[in-house]
Parts: structure tokens; C-alpha cells; sequence
């Protein structure tokens, strides 16, 4: 007996929430920030069931995203909860200084629907920098989809890179 290391069912097509029949949802596979960048994987559903991730082009996923089978059927992306830090802002000015400040530090930043909270993974380092700009502090689980970024590639970048311009950080 031969014993396949693939999974039987493969997903082939990333679908946006809302553009896909979510009635033929056949699964849901849930997925913290930093996992729901990919185009290649083996996954395991929740329901324990693997299947393989074969995107053409690696997509970043986001909650209510399906992935089509091909047979038919879809896994709906469910975003798991994780360790975050809201930072609430005073006013509209406030909230663009405060995201300048992240955005300069390269961290990935999810803007609230109140648009004067914004929302980045938990770390005490800018924690201590969001309170010194007077930002108020919420530590708790919840799921993390930071923007898309401005080229629509929706992954961040290392340090390590070469624009042809040049930048320094506070």
C-alpha cells in the first residue's frame, strides 16, 4: 500500500471575503497574521482534515477570505486571535503622528473602524513608545490584519533593503 504525502484535497484559488459562495463552505482553516502570507503549504483544517495551499502567487489571506478546491468546494479563512496591542489615540491628528511612528518603525498596523485606534502586535518596546506619545494602551487577544500596504503586496519587509533612497530611524 502507497501512502500519498499529499493531501488529497488541494486549494487553488484565493477568493476576497464577500466574492466567493460562502453556502459551499466545506471547512474553515484558522490562521494567525503571520501564517495567512503564503502560497505553497501543506494546512490541516480545522476539522483536523490537510489539504494543500497551491496558490499561483502568494497572497496575503485575510478573515472571510475563501480558498476554492476546484471541486466545488471552499475553506473559509477564519483570523485567530493572538496577542495585540491597541493603541487609542486623542483625535485624527494624533492618530496619523502615532501611525507615522509605526510606519517609521516598519511595523504592520491595522487601523480600527473608529479610525482613532490602531491595532499591532504585541510588543513592550513600542508599547513603551505609544505611551510616551500619549497613546492609551488595550493588551488583549484578537485577530490581527494589518493593512495591505501601499503597493498591494500586503507583507511587510525586513530592514535589510535597498529602495534607491535613503532613511535613517528615531
Amino acid at each position: 500500500m502507497t501512502v500519498s504525502a499529499a493531501p488529497d484535497r488541494r486549494a487553488v484559488r484565493h477568493h476576497p471575503a464577500g466574492t466567493w459562495p460562502e453556502a459551499r463552505t466545506g471547512g474553515t482553516v484558522t490562521l494567525a497574521c503571520a501564517e495567512r502570507h503564503r502560497r505553497r503549504v501543506r494546512l490541516i483544517d480545522d476539522a483536523g482534515t490537510p489539504f494543500l495551499l497551491d496558490l499561483p502567487a502568494a497572497v496575503a489571506m485575510r478573515d472571510g477570505d475563501g480558498l476554492d478546491l476546484g471541486d466545488g468546494g471552499f475553506i473559509r479563512v477564519v483570523a485567530r486571535a493572538e496577542p495585540v496591542l491597541d493603541i487609542a489615540c486623542s483625535d485624527t491628528r494624533h492618530a496619523a503622528r502615532m501611525a507615522w511612528h509605526l510606519g517609521n518603525r516598519h511595523l504592520p498596523v491595522e487601523v480600527l473602524t473608529d479610525g482613532l485606534t490602531l491595532r499591532i502586535a504585541d510588543d513592550h518596546v513600542i508599547a513603551d513608545m505609544a505611551r510616551g506619545l500619549g497613546g492609551i494602551l488595550t493588551r488583549h487577544e484578537a485577530p490581527f490584519s494589518p493593512e495591505g500596504g501601499a503597493y498591494g503586496g500586503g507583507h511587510g519587509h525586513g530592514h535589510g533593503h535597498s529602495h534607491g533612497h535613503g532613511h535613517h530611524h528615531d
